[in-house]
């Protein structure tokens, strides 16, 4: 596949040209789902260089990029802020609720929104964002109902996958491309 054409299915292109916002699980796609914890009780999060990248490139793009987990931690707080990450949702079960809600503070429709998780907590948001994304170590049932899911695991660089689709889909991917070949920053 060239790097000028966008990994989505071509029926999934104009859906993505339509995205605003990506909205993301963190356990198990921003992270390869394992949880680390330390004899002391401390949590240990890893996160790919690369995924962190491709949110920085979608948010020069202009989208807004959000992580709604069901879990509470410092380390997905201290990584959206390194990313400069404005919606930070932790704590949500519900995650379509908590979806809606941020959706509604933004001003968008749930179908200018890419949302990609892993897990049940996820399905709903799946089923009713204007993408629903999920990763291959997602469980079948889940894949089941995603409208893409990406090659690359959680944790392993899905989160990048998505990015370059989308900026590939909205027509930012050669000026990115240039912007590192030529150093036009």
């Amino acid at each position: 596949m060239s790097p000028d054409t966008p990994s989505l299915p071509p029926a999934l292109i104009d859906r993505a040209r339509h995205v605003r916002l990506l909205a993301l699980d963190v356990d198990g796609v921003f992270t390869d789902g394992r949880l680390y914890f330390q004899a002391d009780g401390i949590e240990i999060k890893a996160f790919h260089t690369q995924d962190g990248h491709g949110v920085k490139l979608l948010r020069q793009a202009g989208l807004e990029v959000a992580l709604i987990t069901g879990r509470d931690s410092p380390m997905v707080s201290q990584r959206a802020a390194a990313l400069s990450i404005d919606h930070v949702l932790q704590g949500r079960e519900d995650k379509l609720a908590a979806l809606r809600e941020l959706c509604q503070r933004l001003g968008l429709g749930l179908e200018q929104v890419a949302y990609g998780g892993d897990d049940l907590p996820d399905l709903a948001a799946i089923k009713r964002a204007g993408l629903g994304i999920s990763v291959p170590n997602a469980p079948d049932y889940i894949r089941a109902h995603a409208d893409w899911v990406t090659q690359r695991p959680g944790g392993h660089g899905a989160v990048r996958e998505i990015c370059d689709a989308l900026l590939q889909a909205q027509g930012h991917w050669g000026a990115v491309v240039d912007t590192f070949l030529h150093g036009k920053r």
